[in-house]
């Protein structure tokens, strides 16, 4: 049982470390809004993808 605790601990603390040095990292949750959407978004962008059967020729 102490050891299941031990590592809990261990786990816990290294998880902190690196979202400590992770940077800007928002742990709010869903946002939504207009400013939660980045402009630059590839949701339409992208070209959509070729066929199987053209990628096979």
């Amino acid at each position: 049982m102490w050891k299941l605790i031990l590592g809990f601990i261990v786990f816990a603390a290294a998880a902190m470390y690196m979202l400590s040095k992770g940077g800007d990292i928002d742990m709010g949750g869903e946002k939504h809004g207009v400013e939660s959407h980045d402009s630059s978004s590839a949701h339409g962008a992208s070209a959509p993808a070729a066929p199987a059967s053209a990628a096979s020729n």
